[in-house]
């Protein structure tokens, strides 16, 4: 078994900002007993699972998480401008996406815009 190298803070940000989405929808759509069965499968369950490959280390799981980030983006500027009862709750879920959108895409940027050795 190989010691795997400790966890950047993108990838930290990243687990932790999923997880908190998750949370999010779980109080959003779960918790007042509301649509139940369509918040856990499209708004729970996926940032949750996003958030276990994140843990596992997939690549895949980064990408799509930035990805997903993006409809979670567009869903809560919607609701921010559309819904003020649910404001607050698509604030948050804007911060979080934007989040998750940085820290799914900093390796990436990282590399192609980091110092490059002088030749």
């Amino acid at each position: 078994m190989t010691a795997q190298p400790p966890r950047s803070l993108a990838q930290t940000l990243l687990l932790a900002a999923l997880l908190a989405l998750s949370a999010l929808f779980s109080l959003w759509y779960l918790l007042p007993q509301r649509h139940v069965l369509a918040g856990l499968l499209v708004f729970v369950l996926p940032p949750a699972l996003l958030a276990f490959g994140v843990w596992r280390r997939s690549r895949r799981a980064a990408y799509w998480s930035g990805v997903c980030a993006l409809a979670w983006f567009c869903h809560g500027v919607m609701l921010a401008w559309s819904s003020p009862p649910e404001r607050l709750y698509a604030w948050i879920e804007l911060v979080l996406a934007l989040t998750v959108i940085f820290a799914a895409n900093q390796p990436g940027l990282a590399a192609r815009f980091g110092k490059r050795g002088r030749h």
